[in-house]
């Protein structure tokens, strides 16, 4: 089985579309200023995870995302249609991932490819009844159809769908998620 590559989700950090829920409490230069540290954060935990990545961009063009994160990074467009349709295009063997998990160690991605190794998916679980991490040996678009994204529920509907269909996934960390206003304090080297 060739390794998985990592397909990291990633939208382009305009002031007032990125990391909306964070305006409240930073303003919109403020939110996007978050999500760009998040982004190229994750980006150097990939790279010294040792796995091939591409970055999937939404929200600019595709120079934009070169610009801001360099020619050697392979860039995807995510195309139309909501978060399920777009994950949906991902084939396998991949470990979907966001950009929002300041936690999130280059062993967090060893552990997420090692696991595919042995089982058909992998969750890395966020303490906010989502998931991080999504990894996968072949495509399984059962899991990103009518999901209730961004609600508490979608882990437990994800676990329900992969034994509905046999499917047994490995777990690792479980990792808190920096999503919501509340969620700043346990990192405030990301503050502008």
């Amino acid at each position: 089985m060739p390794e998985p590559v990592v397909a990291l989700f990633a939208k382009y950090p305009h002031p007032g579309k990125a990391k909306t829920r964070l305006i409240p409490a930073l303003g919109p230069s403020g939110a996007a200023h978050v999500h760009r540290l998040l982004v190229e954060r994750t980006i150097a935990t990939i790279r010294a995870s040792g796995l091939a990545f591409d970055v999937w961009f939404t929200g600019a063009e595709r120079a934009d995302f070169a610009e801001w994160l360099g020619d050697d990074v392979t860039l995807v467009d995510q195309g139309e249609g909501d978060l399920g349709a777009r994950l949906t295009r991902v084939g396998g063997p991949a470990i979907l991932l966001g950009a929002d998990v300041p936690d999130l160690a280059p062993r967090h991605l060893r552990d997420a490819a090692s696991a595919l190794e042995r089982r058909d998916a992998v969750i890395g679980p966020a303490s906010d009844g989502g998931y991080y991490l999504l990894g996968f040996n072949r495509r399984l678009p059962f899991l990103f159809t009518d999901m209730p994204w961004g609600t508490d529920a979608v882990l437990a509907e994800t676990l329900q769908r992969l034994s509905q269909a046999g499917v047994e996934p490995a777990m690792i960390d479980e990792l808190e998620d920096c999503d919501r206003p509340a969620d700043l304090a346990r990192w405030p080297e990301l503050l502008p």
